[in-house]
């Protein structure tokens, strides 16, 4: 087997590059040619990455976080090329929502020389120039995409507590967005709302931000994804629905909805999506679902 593995190009000389190095040497010992990619951008490695491609390897592997795997989701998505990760980014919520989360370098090589493979659905999102982008794990706008750029613009702490931090500071401004959302449920019923929302949440995966459960139901091998909206309320109120939307137990609470979909538009005025824990656009966005579109090594079992 013939492995391009590409680490994260906004780290190059720093952890990512260690670990990467790490699981080149384990892939080698397992008789698996790997061969490492970096360029200074993330267009420039994405460029390198299609280079590898169509000179005929087997598998590409992302050393880094959900970012550095969603650059690597645009070249191989639809291919049958198979995709596996290193975790190595600040979330890494993709590597959980395929039990690779905790593995470490060697453990994450191991499982990509054993050549165990699923299918798994991407989200693609529809900008409105007609570019389009996938995503593997969650779609974030309104009050999440706030804390996304208020996060993404802390130097402290690292890790997945500088979201925490960041939900409790967005707190002190919190106010509702109006928004027309249209979506298309399962069953191919179409429903719209219009009126204020705190955020609107489109998720493939579970979670973001390092493990926040935010569509605790979505399965990203169902061929849906889920939406959750969330009206406003009460500063103290939705503070104290934060516990619930940790444990995943919010879709009880009277101000969320969660529905199971085909696709959905997001329209609102000044919001920026994130996804995969990086700008995606200005609304309004367009996602839907790709089924089974991307080919991924897993733990056996």
């Amino acid at each position: 087997m013939r492995v391009a593995l590409l680490i994260n190009p906004a780290a190059r000389a720093g952890v990512h590059t260690g670990a990467a190095t790490h699981a080149a040497e384990r892939l080698r010992s397992h008789g698996v040619q790997t061969a490492l990619i970096s360029g200074g951008s993330a267009a420039e490695s994405g460029e390198l990455l299609r280079a590898a491609i169509a000179a005929g390897v087997d598998a590409v592997a992302v050393a880094g976080g959900d970012g550095t795997v969603r650059l690597a989701v645009q070249e191989v998505a639809g291919t049958g090329i198979p995709l596996g990760i290193i975790p190595g980014g600040t979330g890494n919520d993709f590597a959980a929502t395929l039990g690779l989360r905790e593995l470490d370098a060697s453990a994450a090589a191991d499982a990509i020389a054993a050549g165990f493979t699923r299918r798994v659905d991407l989200a693609r999102v529809t900008r409105d120039d007609g570019s389009r982008e996938f995503f593997t794990t969650v779609l974030a706008s309104g009050f999440d995409s706030k804390v996304n750029d208020r996060a993404n613009a802390m130097t402290w702490p690292r890790g997945g507590s500088r979201y925490n931090i960041a939900i409790l500071l967005e707190f002190l401004t919190l106010a509702g967005t109006p928004y027309d959302v249209e979506y298309e449920k399962a069953d191919g019923s179409v429903e719209r709302r219009s009126g204020e929302l705190v955020m609107a949440t489109v998720g493939n995966g579970r979670t973001y931000g390092g493990g926040i459960p935010i569509c605790p139901e979505a399965d990203p091998a169902d061929g849906l994804l889920d939406l959750v909206l969330v009206t406003p309320a009460g500063r103290a109120r939705l503070l104290r629905l934060l516990p619930r939307v940790y444990a995943g137990t919010h879709g009880t609470v009277p101000e969320v909805s969660m529905h199971r979909i085909r696709r959905v538009r997001l329209v609102a005025p000044g919001v920026t999506g994130y996804a995969d824990g990086d700008p995606i656009g200005a609304l309004p966005l367009e996602i839907d679902v790709a089924p089974g579109a991307l080919t991924v090594f897993a733990p056996a079992g």
